[in-house]
């Protein structure tokens, strides 16, 4: 779904408890805030990878399509800006690592099965477009890298994380794609054991994605202050959607949460209790959901859709093939 793009000062107080369309929307405690909106669709660019100067990948750099492992793995390594177009089904295995200034595009239909991507001490990539299946290890990987823009892509039946970030990873969007028949959906930070690293970094925006019938980790954060996750539609999730730990800041808001009976906690397993506010979510067959502590706030422009259109809106937008690029 595509929308006009705008900007308009939009001021939300929140009411706990309030009663909509017969099901419970949730906030924080009457905190009236001001933010500017800018109202985005599927193809912008919205959240912390709009900062740190900005995410372009391979703008400005040539074109090349790859219809083959090889061709692709050596696009990707490739140094310099580069746009780089995948074409039909790649058979592919291990992890393929991507440099700085690429962006990654599926053309219409692009698939990558068996294999990941690899964002490895790099800044300034895009991954738009794919559809990932069967891969071994994850299907993206982001570690000690910065100004990454991951968008659109549909992924299912893989070994380990659909998207996962560590390792001092910063300015990162995660948007608009769809998980399905899948265990662990996305990591925020790999260990309890790496705060040196991860503190004040993992900044991160989890926005429009479609976890329909996935298990865990929606996102599972650690240390990352502020982690926006916000319009998503959560449907059918078996274990938990968010979880906040090791000191971690999540803002929960307007996202809409389907049949889902743990939408966010604090703690995780080994890992204590980071904080998490929750405001403005629309909730259908779903439980209460743990909070706790503040979030710092958040630097830049969004628009939150009306919590209980969320699921429509990311279903019918969200995923590889939904729109053009």
């Amino acid at each position: 779904m595509r929308r006009t793009k705008a900007s308009i000062l939009l001021t939300l107080t929140a009411a706990a408890g309030l009663t909509l369309a017969g099901s419970v929307v949730d906030s924080a405690s009457a905190v009236p805030m001001q933010r500017h909106v800018a109202l985005a669709g599927p193809s912008d660019l919205v959240g912390w990878a709009t900062q740190g100067g900005g995410t372009s990948g391979g703008a400005g750099g040539g074109t090349t399509t790859v219809t083959s492992s090889s061709a692709l793995s050596s696009a990707l390594s490739a140094s310099g800006s580069r746009i780089i177009r995948i074409s039909g089904t790649i058979n592919c295995s291990g992890m393929l690592k991507v440099t700085s200034n690429k962006s990654v595009i599926g053309n219409s239909g692009a698939t990558l099965v068996g294999c990941g991507l690899n964002v490895a001490s790099a800044s300034n990539v895009i991954i738009r477009n794919i559809t990932f299946r069967n891969w071994g290890d994850d299907a993206i990987n982001v570690q000690y890298s910065t100004r990454v823009w991951i968008g659109n892509n549909t992924l299912s039946s893989g070994y380990d994380g659909a998207i996962d970030i560590k390792r001092a990873s910063d300015y990162v969007t995660v948007s608009w794609n769809r998980v399905f028949s899948h265990d662990k959906t996305m990591l925020l930070g790999h260990s309890d054991d790496n705060g040196g690293e991860d503190r004040g970094r993992l900044r991160v925006t989890y926005h429009h994605n479609y976890f329909d019938g996935t298990n865990q980790r929606h996102p599972r954060v650690r240390f990352g202050n502020p982690v926006h996750v916000y319009n998503n539609y959560y449907r059918n999730v078996g274990g938990y959607g968010v979880a906040s730990t090791e000191g971690a800041g999540v803002l929960v808001e307007c996202n809409y949460f389907e049949n889902t009976g743990d939408p966010y906690h604090l703690g995780e397993g080994d890992s204590g209790p980071g904080s998490l506010v929750a405001r403005n979510n629309h909730k259908v067959n779903s439980g209460a959901g743990q909070t706790g502590g503040s979030v710092a706030s958040i630097p830049y422009g969004y628009s939150c859709d009306t919590p209980s259109q969320v699921n429509s809106i990311v279903s019918s937008g969200a995923g590889a093939g939904r729109v053009s690029v």
